[in-house]
């Protein structure tokens, strides 16, 4: 039976989950523009593992958002897991922000695109097909009319995260289906993680950084 901590502090969702065999077992999240990440944090984590009455020293593993996304946000997220994981001396999982985003949404042939604001008309995102499997790399890039659009040309596709808002006002294509208002959380990374922990597919605590995809950059 494994007890993992999930941390999904990639967006402007602060999200922490208990899970139980891949089952969550209690969540706080609180999605907020002011990013009171560094303040909720472990008050969240404490409160998750009062609720489902289980001690630290019963965890079993941290799993961690790794992003991409907000720099402060997984900084944030990233050294509360490192530091629980020493402290407790037991594994780290990483899983891929959007991939957890992309859990949310069910379909059939179709394409899930989650896109995660990055600033002006850029995102990041990623291309998965209706099992989740990813088809194409995560990478940050600048919205067009003509974004996605050998995706398009296939199937319907499905938009999803805080940067579809940004190309629904620019893409006409009558494949493309916009689910607004999703954000990264907790609770769907409780089969990503277990599924990791199973395997083994762990990260050198001492090492890991997050997946920040490209440099960050003042102003």
């Amino acid at each position: 039976m494994a007890i993992i901590l999930c941390l999904e502090t990639a967006t402007t969702n602060c999200s922490v989950a208990i899970a139980v065999d891949g089952k969550i077992k209690a969540i706080r999240e609180e999605n907020s523009q002011k990013f009171s990440h560094a303040e909720k944090l472990h008050v969240f984590i404490e409160a998750v593992l009062k609720e489902a009455k289980i001690d630290k020293k019963n965890l079993d593993a941290v799993a961690v958002s790794k992003g991409p996304g907000s720099y402060t946000g997984l900084r944030i997220g990233v050294s509360a897991a490192k530091g629980l994981c020493f402290a407790l001396d037991i594994p780290l999982i990483s899983t891929l922000t959007l991939e957890v985003l992309a859990q949310q949404v069910q379909c059939e042939n179709c394409y899930l695109i989650p896109l995660l604001d990055a600033r002006r008309m850029e995102v990041y995102s990623c291309v998965f097909n209706a099992e989740k499997k990813q088809i194409r790399e995560t990478k940050a890039e600048i919205l067009n009319e003509n974004s996605f659009i050998d995706f398009l040309k296939e199937r319907k596709t499905i938009f999803i995260g805080d940067g579809a808002v940004k190309f629904e006002e620019i893409c006409k294509n009558e494949n493309a289906i916009f689910q607004n208002g999703l954000f990264p959380s907790s609770a769907d990374m409780a089969s990503l993680a277990e599924a990791k922990y199973k395997i083994s597919d762990i990260e050198n605590v001492a090492y890991f950084e997050p997946f920040y995809l490209k440099e960050f950059i003042l102003g």
